[in-house]
């Protein structure tokens, strides 16, 4: 397959290596479009692709198009790009708040893939969402979901309304867990032990509770109170969490960037 990316950022990256990883494609025949000279030579030199600061060139003979720009050079990239995609190309976006109208309209071009990955995608760990307007056809739709899945999970929603809701939960979330694992590690030094001690027991301790909850099949209410002796420090920690309003923190957190992304949506 021969693919074309518009944008050549860490993102961009990280979707390349899942490609080149699961033998989608090979070297030469993926093509990246980017103005920076240095980043065009570290593509180059690392994975073999060619890159060129034209896009129209890095567009061409190519079966799917990756959108990977920032938002604020989206209407200049669009502009400049459509005149040069052809019928049969798919264009996947990646670009963060940008509509299948959005898109549709500033390329003139029906179809469209709206793609949110997560920042996990770096390490073929990522959360994909994305759906799609009705003229991507099936073989189209098989081929952004291997696309996809090369580097994570990835998840096809119909109605476009939930994206909003998925970036909210699901791409900012590594933030919202960073931060959670920021505070642990914290709190161990606190206690008195050694960062590295801190943090090689806080990231093994996220990274298994997270495998046992995908294969243990209960609701994580059911595994929280297996940890939960009566009159425990376990249970001592769970109320201060409570008496803090953890919970309704994290739900407010989310819904807040929701509402933020559901904004920047209505901007078309």
């Amino acid at each position: 397959m021969k693919v074309s990316f518009i944008g050549g950022g860490v993102m961009a990256e990280a979707i390349l290596g899942g490609i080149l990883n699961a033998g989608i494609a090979v070297p030469a025949d993926v093509r990246f479009g980017e103005p920076i000279k240095s980043r065009r030579s570290h593509l180059a030199d690392t994975y073999g692709v060619i890159a060129t600061s034209d896009n129209g060139e890095a567009l061409k003979d190519t079966q799917v198009v990756i959108l990977a720009v920032k938002p604020q050079h989206l209407g200049p990239v669009m502009n400049d790009l459509k005149d040069h995609l052809k019928p049969g190309q798919a264009v996947l976006s990646i670009v963060a708040g940008a509509t299948l109208k959005t898109l549709s309209r500033g390329l003139q071009h029906k179809t469209i893939v709206r793609v949110m990955p997560n920042t996990p995608a770096q390490v073929r760990q990522g959360m994909t969402v994305w759906t799609a307007t009705d003229d991507v056809s099936e073989q189209q739709h098989t081929t952004a979901q291997q696309i996809l899945g090369s580097f994570g999970e990835e998840v096809f929603v119909a109605d476009e309304k939930y994206m909003d809701m998925a970036t909210a939960l699901s791409a900012s979330g590594p933030a919202y867990v960073f931060l959670f694992v920021e505070a642990l590690i914290d709190s161990g030094v606190y206690m008195g032990l050694q960062r590295d001690m801190s943090r090689k027991l806080v990231l093994q301790t996220v990274l298994g509770s997270t495998e046992y909850v995908r294969q243990a099949g209960q609701h994580p209410a059911e595994l929280k109170d297996m940890v939960s002796s009566p009159a425990g420090g376990t249970v001592e920690a769970l109320r201060s969490f409570e008496q803090a309003g953890f919970r309704a923190a994290v739900i407010d957190a989310v819904t807040t960037a929701y509402k933020k992304y559901q904004a920047l949506g209505k901007t078309d």
